[in-house]
């Protein structure tokens, strides 16, 4: 058999094992998946008064709010999801698994193909759930076309596939489950320091420049301006290179790490 259709049908099995796994032990997607529920919530219920004011809109504007944060939350969904990749491959590399696959004869790249992509039809998934959600409590898009649609959705999985390489390369670098957790957590985190929850322009002066530039702004303002139909600047094209290169660097990270053979 060639290369090319050996590494598909390797790369499906390895995807069918990965989903059975995430179907068997939803657990940790389920948790990974409340917390951007959880803080949609909170900040449209219990902060989304206040917070409404750093948007200009000169006075409570809940629904506003709620436009605003949706698209924040939807890649922030992304950053959670990914870091349940990074235990997964850390749990193949500890408990022995890998071990057994290097020893069969088949491609060895289809074993973390079939993590990327389980998890970036997990993200997906996720993202349709709050995204669902968001649409419960009030968010709507009438203003975007049916190419910003499929622009947004492209953007949602390019994202998604950035950090999912990320994430493998933490999980594989990392001694344990716990430690894969840890290391992944900055996907979680750095959405907290950007533009997701208020603009670039009401926080301090010395921090903007750092929110401003970090991978997830310009992928939230852009996913924004794609949903509300308004503009998305020079956002997209950061948000295009934040991901192209995000992927380069996880992929080559992870592919020599898995292919350095244990001593």
């Amino acid at each position: 058999m060639s290369s090319l259709p050996l590494a598909v049908r390797d790369s499906t099995t390895m995807l069918r094992r990965n989903l059975l796994h995430a179907r068997r032990y939803p657990s940790l997607t389920l948790n990974l998946l409340l917390t951007p529920i959880m803080l949609l919530l909170l900040f449209v219920y219990i902060f989304g008064d206040a917070m409404s004011s750093t948007l200009g809109s000169g006075g409570p504007d809940r629904s506003a709010y709620i436009a605003y944060v949706v698209p924040g939350l939807l890649l922030m969904t992304v950053g959670s999801t990914v870091v349940g990749t990074a235990v997964s491959v850390c749990n193949d590399m500890t408990e022995g698994i890998i071990a057994r696959f290097r020893t069969m004869a088949i491609h060895r790249p289809s074993v973390l193909m079939g993590h990327v992509v389980g998890s970036v039809l997990q993200s997906v998934m996720a993202v349709i759930l709050v995204g669902a959600v968001g649409v419960a409590i009030g968010f709507r898009s009438t203003d975007a076309t049916a190419l910003e649609w499929l622009a947004a959705f492209g953007l949602l999985v390019l994202f998604s596939t950035a950090l999912t390489w990320i994430a493998v390369g933490m999980g594989l670098v990392s001694p344990n489950a716990e430690a894969a957790g840890n290391n992944a957590m900055p996907l979680i985190l750095l959405p907290l320091l950007s533009s997701a929850f208020t603009p670039v322009d009401a926080m301090p002066g010395w921090f903007q420049p750092i929110a401003e530039y970090q991978p997830f702004t310009p992928a939230i303002e852009t996913l924004r301006g794609l949903l509300l139909g308004s503009g998305i600047g020079h956002n997209g094209w950061l948000a295009l290179g934040w991901c192209l290169a995000l992927t380069a660097l996880g992929y080559l990270w992870s592919t020599s790490t898995f292919n350095r053979e244990p001593k």
